[in-house]
């Protein structure tokens, strides 16, 4: 990506939270925070600043979506990251970015760059 943004992580696994981070500042970016909870991601969602987020599909066994739809209302671009089947996914969703499980660095550049494709204004 041309520019640096600040990402916040909504991830589950602390370990895969700490991989997504470290994956990010190497390609130039900052962590605002990250989340591992539905009502934890949103209480970030309303108070954290940030350009765009990577949502977890699964949170300790909710769905993501009420996270979706915040960042959405929020007009925050967000991929979605998942390591299986996402299930059915609200259309509202659908167009966002998927970034699969396992992750590597450079799955996670592509995944960006898509991202920055589906921001207004950009790509």
């Amino acid at each position: 990506m041309a520019t640096s943004q600040t990402f916040l992580i909504i991830e589950d696994e602390p370990l895969i939270a700490m991989m997504l981070e470290d994956f990010l500042e190497a390609l130039g970016h900052r962590v605002a925070g990250t989340a591992d909870t539905v009502s934890d991601a949103m209480s970030q969602v309303d108070g954290a600043t940030f350009d765009a987020a990577i949502l977890d599909v699964h949170l300790r066994g909710e769905a993501c979506w009420p996270v979706a739809d915040a960042l959405a209302d929020a007009g925050r671009p967000f991929l979605l990251a998942t390591g299986g089947v996402v299930g059915e996914t609200p259309m509202a969703h659908r167009a966002a970015p998927v970034l699969a499980k396992p992750f590597t660095i450079d799955s996670v550049e592509r995944a960006l760059n898509q991202l920055r494709q589906h921001q207004p204004g950009e790509g």
